[in-house]
């Protein structure tokens, strides 16, 4: 079963060491032979002290970058979710760094051995260009590193899943007409016509976790046998050993090893055509900040408000995309896909469990729900979040409140605390 296509990370750097040490090998022997007469007014005892400068310097700040790469990870882990860590520990910036430094400290070293190698008091010109312009270039890179630590911030770590959640949405879904029902919820589901299933395909292997369909090629195998491919997991699950992946209808013989070269594995969940994933580790951020032992319902505020944002393009597009058809308009795959009710459940449930006893959180929800029933596209989801209001004022209702907090828990409030759109009671509650 084929893995995710792309470089890891960890070989950033050995790409960089490997064109040192071949620079290294190469441009100072180019050097020495054709422009090795060649004087610029640089001492031996200088050109020696900058570049054992330069190398041990550079030691020194491989240590720092380390250093500085160990903390970004832990902090994600213990602040706002681990599974963040995947997200922010991927990032390359920190590798082509050491990279960088990686690339300044070879490269001294190589011009280091060929200074007054002949003891004629020559000095490499073009490598000591080298050198300082690979000096600067490392000095900007721990600048810039230094500066990516802002990218732990909360308010840019929500940003940032924003924005990969917005990404998924657009390129995974399209708008629907304002005022068209959905008349399906339920894209996974087999269609009854299909018949028995003629072949399966069952899993082999570790758990590993689906990070995405190749549509294109599964097509193709469905349109050579007049199939229909029904996939029973779908992206973000884990499959297990002996667990069936696939059933297919109309058809038999087609080739496995084609069929599982067409669903990529991982380690862990990725952001590719998987849309709850960014509102799972915003919702992961919101109830970890809601948990008594850090207790910061404005945090949780905070991933609402991109929650929301991504609820609202989910609301206005077509969730029925688990069913692909050939060009002809025949139907070849099926998987499944969450349904509006499922990004409700996911969105909306934990952070309302968890912070029950929050005002601030409650009056959050209230808004995006209030806010939410009006821009969504069709009649059945307008009904579903109108019931988790329903729902909402129950929990108010049946909460350890006394009556003016259930008042105010009533009130709709976009920052929590600060800006009151809704009085319901309120003069009553004034009332001598």
């Amino acid at each position: 079963m084929r893995e995710i296509e792309s470089l890891p990370a960890w070989r950033i750097p050995l790409i960089y060491l490997a064109a040192t040490v071949a620079a290294g090998l190469s441009l100072p022997r180019l050097e020495h032979a054709y422009i090795g007469d060649y004087g610029y007014g640089m001492s031996t005892d200088a050109a020696v002290a900058l570049f054992s400068s330069v190398s041990s310097g550079m030691m020194a700040l491989t240590g720092i970058v380390f250093a500085i790469g160990f903390v970004m990870l832990q902090f994600n882990a213990t602040a706002y979710s681990p599974r963040l860590v995947d997200v922010f520990g991927s990032d390359p910036t920190i590798f082509h760094v050491l990279g960088i430094f990686i690339a300044t400290f070879g490269y001294s070293l190589a011009a280091l051995s060929w200074t007054d190698r002949t003891h004629t008091g020559t000095v490499p010109p073009l490598s000591t260009m080298i050198v300082c312009i690979l000096l600067i270039v490392s000095m900007v890179a721990l600048a810039l590193l230094v500066h990516k630590l802002t990218d732990l911030h909360i308010s840019n770590v929500l940003r940032r899943l924003g924005e990969r959640g917005r990404a998924v949405i657009d390129a995974t879904f399209h708008q629907i007409s304002t005022g068209l029902d959905s008349k399906l919820e339920s894209p996974g589901e087999v269609p009854p016509d299909l018949g028995p299933a003629t072949q399966k395909l069952i899993y082999s292997g570790r758990p590993r976790v689906i990070t995405e369909f190749d549509h294109e090629a599964l097509v193709r195998l469905a349109q050579s046998t007049g199939a229909v491919i029904a996939i029973e997991y779908a992206v973000g699950d884990t499959v297990i050993e002996g667990s069936t992946l696939l059933r297919i209808y109309g058809a038999t013989g087609l080739p496995e090893a084609m069929l599982l070269r067409a669903i990529h594995l991982g380690d862990t969940r990725t952001f590719e055509q998987d849309p709850k994933y960014a509102i799972r580790l915003l919702v992961d951020i919101a109830i970890r900040a809601l948990s008594p032992a850090i207790n910061d319902p404005t945090t949780a505020v905070q991933a609402l408000d991109q929650i929301e944002d991504l609820l609202r393009r989910l609301g206005r597009s077509e969730l029925d995309v688990g069913r692909v058809h050939d060009a002809d308009g025949t139907l070849r795959v099926v998987y499944p896909m969450p349904t509006w009710k499922d990004y409700l459940v996911l969105s909306f449930d934990e952070i309302r469990q968890f912070g029950k006893t929050s005002v601030q959180v409650g009056r959050r929800l209230r808004a995006a729900l209030a806010e939410l029933a009006e821009t969504v596209c069709t009649d059945s989801r307008r009904k579903l979040v109108q019931g988790y209001l329903e729902h909402l004022n129950q929990m108010v209702d049946f909460s350890e409140f006394d009556d003016f907090d259930r008042i105010t828990a009533r009130q709709e409030d976009r920052q929590g605390l600060g800006l009151s759109r809704s009085r319901i009671g309120l003069a009553d509650a004034e009332k001598p």
